[in-house]
């Protein structure tokens, strides 16, 4: 496909930056290139949207009632992004190249990045930041897999990876080189980059030694898992009672 073919297809969903396969992911470094090529193709350019007017690169996403698609001023999408049916934009951004699962909600102020991937029934709370990740061909996005509940002011970023129905209370924020460390054993188990399927993580810090003392240093504890009886539909305040944190 041609670069413009490329971007056509993934505003239609028909294509993807990443896609699941198996129990994994597996990143298409060709459609990465296609938007990078897109952005070095387009040229600077006014557009207007009824009172609201802007000057950049990339068109608007369009036909939101065809979609099937909730979108609420002043809620931006760039054309390129793929939205499922039942995903509810509150006035928030979703960049070109990012792919969001049916009935998933982006709250207030949320962003997500370029090629991000979001999953079904997810809810992005207020002024959650999703990173973009298209640089280099090949690098994994940042995926957010079905039914996760990502806490406000939460920054997910560096193609870090969030698994299934896992809840994160606020002020999470994840980087590839964060610890994510599973405290509700006998000896702690640490991750990078991943945060295990029904986790529930709170954010969290842990002493380091440097020449001038010991300091803490950012990390996310994982506190204990979802359980069976709570519905995809919980609220975070229920989720992290049952281990005696309040939001």
């Amino acid at each position: 496909m041609t670069t413009e073919e490329t971007i056509a297809a993934l505003d239609r969903g028909e294509v993807r930056v990443a896609e699941p396969v198996g129990d994994g992911w597996v990143v298409r470094p060709a459609v990465q290139m296609a938007i990078l090529d897109y952005f070095r193709s387009r040229q600077m350019e006014p557009r207007e949207v009824g009172p609201f007017e802007y000057h950049d690169k990339i068109p608007l996403k369009t036909g939101y009632e065809k979609l099937g698609v909730r979108v609420v001023p002043p809620a931006v999408a760039r054309y390129g992004a793929f939205l499922s049916r039942g995903v509810v934009l509150m006035p928030s951004y979703v960049n070109i190249g990012a792919w969001v699962g049916p009935n998933t909600m982006v709250d207030t102020w949320a962003t997500v990045g370029s090629g991000a991937q979001i999953g079904a029934d997810v809810h992005l709370a207020g002024g959650v930041g999703i990173g973009g990740v298209l640089e280099p061909p090949g690098a994994k996005p940042v995926i957010v897999e079905d039914g996760a509940f990502i806490g406000s002011r939460s920054i997910i970023v560096e193609g870090v990876r969030i698994g299934r129905e896992a809840v994160l209370a606020p002020n999470v924020t994840l980087t590839a080189s964060v610890p994510i460390i599973d405290v509700t054993g006998p000896e702690p188990v640490e991750h990078r980059g991943y945060v295990p399927p029904r986790s529930i993580v709170v954010p969290g810090t842990r002493p380091k030694e440097f020449p001038a003392g010991t300091y803490q240093l950012n990390c996310a504890l994982i506190i204990g898992m979802r359980s069976e009886s709570t519905d995809l539909k919980t609220s975070l305040n229920d989720a992290l009672r049952e281990y005696g944190i309040g939001t």
